[in-house]
């Protein structure tokens, strides 16, 4: 990390949203990303409290000038879920005017989700580069947990949402999943991710909350499969 480079991992039920049950059960983290000269930054997956995360930012002398959607589920970006509302983008946007960047193929069902439309939502393809002063974020589409799952590569990190834990991987039993693709995923469209960057998860679903990519190939049980058939054979269902 250099010094003008800003990055902070924080983690729901713990570092904001305090008190909130949900937040604290699912264990999402959110991101928080900028360039300390610019005084610009942008949140990755602004679930549960986005007023109190945008306050979070200012607080360390930032302004959020947009967001990034890792994929639609409740959690990420707001939403219902068995009757509970979660705060998302459209709270979001309730306090900060700001695009929200998404793969193509991920736009409507955020749409869906959260309820928001017009232009607010940006479509990306894979390859695309998100900048916030001069950090330079490059978008990876990642399908198989839903449609448009993306991680975001910056500055020898990888923010791989529900794509890729320390631990296993999004599940592919949701409506959009595809195991097919999530194997095609993992094996191919990550392959290019080297061993030395920083995975950076979505959850906490591990003791610690990041690794090296080189450690999480060597340890993850999801990637010890070495064939499309064995892959799905154990995780295709």
């Amino acid at each position: 990390m250099t010094d003008r480079f800003y990055f902070r991992q924080l983690l729901a039920g713990r570092d904001f949203a305090i008190g909130d049950d949900m937040a604290r059960q699912m264990a999402n983290f959110v991101y928080a990303l900028g360039d300390r000269e610019t005084g610009e930054a942008v949140l990755v997956d602004p679930a549960y409290r986005p007023r109190e995360l945008v306050e979070l930012v200012e607080a360390d002398g930032l302004h959020v000038v947009g967001a990034l959607a890792t994929h639609y589920h409740f959690d990420h970006v707001g939403g219902s879920f068995m009757g509970h509302e979660v705060e998302g983008i459209r709270e979001l946007l309730e306090t900060v005017d700001v695009p929200v960047h998404v793969q193509a193929e991920e736009v409507e069902w955020v749409r869906r989700s959260t309820q928001v439309g017009g232009d607010a939502l940006v479509a990306h393809q894979s390859g695309d580069h998100v900048f916030v002063g001069d950090l330079d974020i490059t978008l990876i589409h990642t399908p198989g947990h839903t449609p448009g799952s993306q991680c975001l590569l910056v500055d020898g990190r990888i923010l791989s949402g529900d794509t890729l834990f320390l631990e296993g991987c999004g599940r592919t039993d949701l409506p959009g999943s595809d195991p097919a693709e999530m194997y095609r995923t993992l094996t191919q469209r990550l392959s290019a991710v080297s061993d030395d960057t920083v995975l950076f998860p979505g959850h906490m679903y591990s003791p610690d909350p990041s690794a090296r990519m080189g450690d999480v190939r060597e340890f993850n049980f999801v990637l010890a499969p070495s064939s499309p058939e064995q892959w799905l054979a154990m995780f295709g269902s």
